[in-house]
């Protein structure tokens, strides 16, 4: 993982409060549990059937039926639980998650999330990616700020299949935190050695930058 990359998980993990039930979604969200201090007092749930997940483990390490939604070897802690899929999401379903950390393809400036599907490339399904844009208390994006060929991800609007409408709050990318507002991308925090200039470049929608200082990680 890239120091850029390896910052934004870092950050992100402070989105965390003590005593929140979160989801950590597949892809780089999985990674912040590892930015966690072990006796840190947070109950991570996992849609496959876990809560109370601990640290991601190496292979010779792990015990090989023990992963996380995304397929990631991980470890219990004192209290966790495991049930099945349908209790998992009844736990979704009925608004448990304080917050879910999710990626992205595509964030629109109304908080719009495109995640689950590009046309034209396989795709398994959608997972429990749209019940818990819908039914998390709060909704935070961890993504690069463009793709591989060098596109915003930020946009005015979505191209990709939505996953869910308008329920995008805050974005964690590798240049920078940005908050969905009521008038669109607002900069919160810039990643150090990223400009302003860089950061409207690569973001394909207006943006507010604030006038003061602004801080960085």
């Amino acid at each position: 993982m890239s120091d850029a990359r390896s910052r934004m998980v870092a950050r992100a993990a402070q989105e965390i409060a003590p005593g929140m039930v979160v989801n950590l979604g597949i892809g780089l969200p999985t990674q912040v549990v590892n930015h966690l201090p072990a006796d840190f007092p947070v109950c991570l749930h996992s849609e496959n059937g876990l809560t109370g997940i601990g640290a991601m483990l190496p292979y010779d390490e792990a015990d090989r039926n023990l992963i996380d939604a995304g397929g990631a070897y991980v470890s219990t802690i004192p209290g966790s639980a495991f049930f099945d899929s349908a209790v998992s999401f009844a736990l979704v379903r009925s608004g448990r998650l304080d917050l879910t950390l999710l990626g992205a393809f595509e964030v629109a400036r109304n908080g719009d999330l495109a995640n689950w599907k590009i046309p034209g490339k396989f795709s398994p399904g959608a997972g429990g990616a749209i019940e818990l844009a819908q039914k998390a208390r709060r909704v935070v994006v961890m993504t690069t700020h463009c793709d591989r060929k060098g596109n915003p991800k930020l946009l005015d609007a979505c191209t990709l299949p939505l996953t869910a409408r308008g329920r995008v709050a805050r974005i964690y990318t590798d240049m920078a935190v940005v908050d969905v507002t009521p008038n669109g991308f607002a900069l919160r925090e810039l990643a150090t050695g990223v400009s302003v200039a860089e950061l409207r470049a690569a973001t394909g929608a207006s943006i507010t930058i604030p006038q003061s200082d602004i801080p960085t990680f």
